[in-house]
């Protein structure tokens, strides 16, 4: 009796444990960002995008992606807009900041299947 007690009760908490899940804890960074797993809540919003003149084109058919914003750790960085070859079958949707939580979060720019 005493043995399948202690089998259950040894049962019971490793199921239990099974559903743990331990993240690391989010920590300050630089200039008041908080990181967390995966990405930066950075306290204020990033600066205006600046002017950029676009001109023409290196090659016929290019892309413009313009110029954006990026937290560098300790401040706003800011990355020049470029010309870019074109990828058949992809469309550039450009980076974007997201009000989330108490901090403001980089979404990527990155390439997409139509």
């Amino acid at each position: 009796m005493m043995r399948s007690l202690c089998s259950v009760c040894a049962t019971l908490c490793l199921a239990l444990l099974a559903g743990c899940v331990v993240a690391p804890a989010p920590y300050a960074g630089y200039g008041g960002a908080v990181v967390y797993p995966g990405y930066v809540a950075v306290p204020a919003p990033p600066p205006a995008p600046r002017v950029e003149v676009v001109g023409v084109a290196p090659v016929p058919g290019y892309w413009w992606i313009s110029g954006y914003w990026s937290w560098g750790g300790a401040r706003y960085v800011w990355y020049p807009g470029r010309w870019v070859a074109p990828r058949p079958g992809y469309v550039w949707v450009a980076p974007r900041w997201q009000h989330h939580g108490g901090g403001w979060r980089e979404q990527p720019g990155h390439w997409r299947r139509r």
